[in-house]
């Protein structure tokens, strides 16, 4: 079975993917999972890759824990329990890219793309990128802050929508952080990925649990609530906006 990943707001070029993964710098992927259960997380966990436990959200743009927790929230959840490095990575409809960085439990930066894609946005929301300032901690989290410029460079890279996608940006993100390429394919699960886990490797959780309940409980609720944004209050313009405040 494939869950449904909702699509986000398109302006140009094809609708794309969407897809949310927290990576946990820990070895302890029960201990993980335990904190998933706990919090009613729907997805999957992968196994330990390198230094990281991927945790892949679904859907990727929507509710998908307790409390109205988004990956973000999960993120912030699992940095806190377990006192480790944690990134977050969203794409939206492949054309917004969201990253989150902790760091010994702490919140270290906060980037996206293109805010006015965030669902549920109002319509004059800038679609310039926010905390482009904060991207090179994300390099310094993933253990690689002689890298923070660069990324900070790809990330201010403008793209155009009718031919470059967002994954194609978050691949490259990853191979330059020396992250995991596969989890631009995680909407393939439960099937195989290529490059990545088998699907026997993985676990499957609905509202925290596993087995046919998992599969019909996350169908049933969650549908209409989105978490709250990646930033809150993005700046907004207007026909009557001066451009020298922007």
């Amino acid at each position: 079975m494939v869950y449904p990943f909702g699509p986000g707001p398109e302006v140009g070029g094809p609708v794309g993917e969407s897809y949310a993964v927290a990576l946990v710098r820990t070895g302890d992927a029960s201990g993980v999972t335990g904190v998933l259960r706990r919090l009613r997380f729907t997805g999957w966990v992968a196994p330990v890759q390198g230094e990281w436990v991927p945790v892949v959200a679904v859907p990727g743009g929507g509710t998908v824990a307790a409390g109205r927790r988004g990956i973000v929230g999960v993120g912030e959840e699992l940095a806190g329990e377990f006192g480790a490095t944690v990134l977050v990575l969203r794409v939206l409809a492949d054309r917004q890219l969201a990253l989150v960085a902790w760091v010994d439990g702490e919140e270290t930066g906060r980037f996206v793309s293109d805010p006015s894609r965030e669902p549920g946005a109002d319509e004059d929301v800038l679609d310039d990128p926010l905390g482009l300032e904060s991207t090179a901690s994300f390099a310094a989290a993933a253990g690689h802050p002689e890298r923070g410029q660069e990324l900070v460079e790809l990330l201010r890279e403008p793209i155009d929508p009718e031919n470059v996608i967002e994954s194609e940006r978050l691949s490259r993100v990853l191979r330059l952080l020396d992250l995991p390429t596969w989890l631009v394919a995680v909407v393939a699960l439960p099937r195989d990925i290529p490059t990545g886990p088998q699907a026997r490797e993985t676990t499957r959780l609905g509202l925290g649990r596993t087995g046919l309940a998992g599969l019909v409980l996350p169908r049933l609720t969650r549908r209409r609530r989105r978490p709250p944004p990646v930033i809150a209050d993005a700046p907004q313009g207007g026909p009557d906006m001066d451009p020298w405040l922007m």
